[in-house]
């Protein structure tokens, strides 16, 4: 029986192996995009635009959806047991190399709060290795999946500039309390300063989701009984970085075509042609951004 409690030290070398088993199987199917960046507002963007072949590709291998592809989980993207409530899986069509997903075992909705044990799951994991943790909390904040799963993707997004574009910004967020706001960035937002490593897993996953709760309170995303437990009113996206949690509010998943998720905030952005590469260049990432959240 397999230990379902993740070890410190043991996450990275177990993506690289699955990563390996689920390419050669064919498990994973990478989406294969160009790069380029877009410096707007002290920011530089990573903008990735998909390739016709790889379009081609992920079209050919899209046809079994409409189910729950988390349960079961498909066993050649299974990286590791993280806990008693959590597994980590690939992300079968990443953008992103080594993407991966922390899963609930047990159905969860996605418009179900956030919880300790959530947050233990995904701090437990960024411990690991230079990471952004995030959350699409909702369709309309870019969530392709009803059952609950937070994220992981690695940093640097780039060779050059900061590991998280956004990041030389958190430094000078302006914060009353506990929460706060950050300058620089032109849309709707709430702030959380927090040393997410500074504790042991247990007591900074609790003080992660203190700080979770305020955040959707300042934003104005309240909590709504359901009778499968707590649910946000409203759609929003959550960055988890080292440096604190970012909340982003959301009033629509597009703008003008692009589908926009947590990673957008991050200064990752993804189109999927020219055109819509020439709507991000006319309209600039930070107005994007803008017009995707709660006060565009």
């Amino acid at each position: 029986m397999r230990n379902p409690h993740l070890r410190p030290g043991t996450l990275w070398p177990l993506i690289e192996q699955r990563t390996t088993h689920a390419l050669r199987t064919g498990a994973l199917c990478p989406i294969e995009t160009v790069e380029s960046s877009i410096d707007d507002g002290g920011v530089r963007f990573l903008v990735r635009q998909v390739s016709s072949l790889a379009r081609k590709e992920k079209a050919r291998g899209a046809g079994n959806d409409g189910g729950n592809p988390f349960l079961p989980y498909d066993p050649d993207l299974f990286v590791a047991d993280i806990s008693d409530s959590h597994v980590a899986l690939l992300n079968k069509f990443n953008v992103i190399a080594h993407h991966l997903l922390i899963v609930t075992r047990r159905f969860e909705a996605q418009e179900s709060l956030l919880n300790v044990a959530d947050f233990a799951a995904l701090l437990a994991c960024m411990g690991d290795f230079q990471s952004l943790g995030f959350y699409n909390g909702g369709k309309a904040a870019g969530a392709s999946q009803s059952h609950k799963h937070l994220q992981i993707v690695p940093l640097p997004f780039a060779e050059a500039g900061p590991a998280l574009p956004i990041g030389p910004l958190l430094e000078s967020a302006r914060i009353a309390g506990d929460i706060g706001t950050v300058p620089g960035l032109a849309f709707a937002h709430v702030f959380a300063p927090l040393d997410i490593f500074a504790a042991p897993v247990h007591d900074a996953a609790s003080t992660a989701c203190e700080r979770y709760r305020a955040l959707l309170d300042a934003a104005g995303v309240h909590v709504v009984d359901a009778d499968d437990g707590p649910r946000q009113s409203a759609p929003y996206n959550l960055l988890v970085t080292s440096a604190g949690l970012l909340l982003v509010p959301r009033s629509t998943e597009f703008v003008e075509g692009i589908s926009i998720n947590a990673l957008g905030f991050a200064g990752s952005l993804f189109v999927r042609d020219a055109a819509q590469m020439r709507v991000i260049e006319r309209l600039g990432p930070m107005n994007l951004l803008r017009q995707a959240s709660a006060a565009g």
